[in-house]
């Protein structure tokens, strides 16, 4: 109809962003330099302190890579005003997404005549703009960034693996899990680079470990066919990545998983809600290693 304003199809604009991201040799979950609590290292976080979770922490970190941003909070135009700040003319904001879900009126009606709930709700996406606290000036309270905590890598992985009583065994020059026997292997923590790598190393392959049908039972079936296995690689980098943000660590790239690039962009590019689902589960399976609550997966200003 002439006039009618289009509706914007925020699946594939997300999308679109973290593949051209992907084509430009940048894995937005991961930040191939320490630059501070706005890159992997640290997971992004409204200015009330609440951290983002799943897509919109790809976006954020994603803004933060590509522009140089080193604070990890994010406001709206109306919340830096509130706080007394002003974003700076010019500044250009970052999109986030917020999911919900609601009944149409129909259903409501009926339901209040029949004295039963609704039971069908409509899931609905929309957009938002924040922007980071180096955008803004005037802050009344201008953000410290937090100096990332003394980590103790070897300590936090002895740790992760005690909460989740996963069957953890050394040895070896692989890292992998097997389903059948139900086991995380992993090489000597002396043969990594560092005691980062090796946490880094063991949190992806825990996320594997919680996709077991007792855990999370995560299987991605019909819909992505010979791609599944190429998607569970995705959502491990992705858990990984939030797990080791939990943790102040930054998640490097792991080069074994270069040749997964391609295959991730050929199911992004075919399936705009395949990101979207990747950071649901990576989010769902992060926050089983954590000790997290499932949080509701939506995401507000």
């Amino acid at each position: 109809m002439e006039g009618k304003k289009q509706q914007r199809d925020l699946h594939a604009e997300v999308t679109r962003r973290i593949v051209e991201a992907l084509d430009r040799g940048v894995r937005p979950w991961s930040c191939p330099w320490s630059r501070g609590a706005a890159s992997g290292g640290m997971l992004p976080r409204r200015h009330s302190g609440e951290p983002y979770r799943g897509v919109n922490i790809l976006l954020l970190w994603g803004a933060a890579i590509e522009r140089g941003f080193t604070s990890r909070t994010w406001l709206t135009y109306r919340q830096a005003e509130a706080l007394g700040g002003q974003v700076r003319k010019g500044e250009r904001g970052t999109m986030v997404v917020y999911a919900g879900q609601f009944s149409p009126a129909g259903d409501r009606a009926e339901a209040a005549e029949d004295e039963t709930p609704a039971r069908r709700a409509v899931a609905f996406l929309r957009s938002y703009t924040v922007f980071n606290a180096e955008q803004v000036d005037g802050l009344a309270q201008p953000e410290i960034a937090p100096q990332p905590k003394a980590i103790q890598p070897d300590a936090d992985a002895l740790a992760l693996v005690e909460r989740t009583g996963a069957t953890v065994r050394h040895g070896g020059d692989r890292a992998f899990y097997a389903p059948g026997p139900d086991l995380v292997q992993m090489p000597e923590a002396s043969r990594f680079c560092d005691a980062a790598a090796y946490f880094g190393t063991l949190a992806h392959e825990l996320v594997h470990w919680t996709g077991h049908p007792d855990r999370l039972a995560r299987q991605f079936g019909q819909r992505f066919g010979d791609q599944a296995y190429a998607m569970e690689e995705l959502v491990a980098e992705l858990g990984a990545a939030f797990v080791c943000a939990e943790r102040h660590l930054n998640a490097e790239p792991r080069e074994d998983h270069a040749a997964y690039v391609a295959e991730w962009l050929a199911v992004l590019k075919h399936d705009k809600r395949a990101i979207f689902t990747a950071a649901s589960q990576a989010q769902r399976a992060a926050d089983l290693l954590c000790g997290s609550e499932p949080a509701q997966e939506r995401e507000a200003p």
